[in-house]
């Protein structure tokens, strides 16, 4: 499975983007998508996940409230939608594949990863 994570730039607090994560190969089989980013200087940190026919969702309590995530089985893309940012939430965004029907947050869990797209909030 190869991903492509696009949708990062620059917005000031308070705004939104919506980042993407397009997935080609091995799509038929039944995936859990989850989407994680990373700030200097600190560990890869969970954001959400949703199920292969997304049903089930799951956030961080970080962004609970604030992002939303969706996919679009069809065109094999997930969607992370993120609201009221903040500079707390300046990051590389990645988006990444888990086999299986299980909505986990731990990032070893995830067996394929996109390459990333940088999201900076100024204040």
């Amino acid at each position: 499975v190869q991903l492509q994570a696009s949708g990062g730039g620059l917005v000031q607090a308070g705004g939104s983007l919506r980042l993407s994560c397009a997935a080609s190969g091995g799509t038929s089989s039944t995936y859990v998508m989850g989407w994680f980013r990373q700030a200097p200087g600190k560990e890869r940190e969970f954001i959400a996940a949703i199920g292969w026919n997304g049903g089930k969702t799951l956030f961080a309590d970080s962004v609970k409230g604030r992002f939303t995530v969706s996919r679009d089985i069809a065109k094999n893309t997930v969607y992370l939608q993120m609201s009221s940012l903040k500079p707390e939430d300046t990051a590389v965004y990645f988006c990444a594949a888990k086999p299986g029907s299980l909505i986990v947050l731990a990032a070893e869990r995830y067996s394929y990863w996109g390459q990333g797209t940088q999201v900076t909030v100024s204040s």
